[in-house]
């Protein structure tokens, strides 16, 4: 299944955020399962909307582009057991390089 977003929306699949145990300074393991579990605001463009650049400029992001978002923004959408989330672009704040 693919996802296609319309307009002046993309699809962003988040990251992967590899957790680790980790240990306070008294030598309490927390977890991985007992950390916080907060989505990172990163992420990998995966498929863009038909009318994202302004008239007569080129499209400000492409597939595959890394970018960072806006923490409280976009619909958070799974696929296929793989978790995306629909923002519009000017919900998208930088393009990692």
């Amino acid at each position: 299944m693919s996802i296609k977003p319309l307009n002046n929306k993309v699809a962003v699949q988040y990251l992967k955020d590899e957790k680790e145990e980790k240990t306070t300074e008294g030598g309490i393991v927390i977890p991985d399962s007992a950390q916080k579990d907060e989505k990172p605001q990163q992420g990998k463009i995966v498929a863009v909307g038909d009318n994202i650049a302004e008239e007569g400029k080129e499209d400000p992001v492409v597939v595959g582009d890394l970018v960072v978002f806006d923490k409280y923004a976009g619909t958070k959408v799974e696929i296929d057991e793989e978790e995306y989330i629909i923002l519009e672009i000017k919900d998208v704040l930088a393009v990692i390089s």
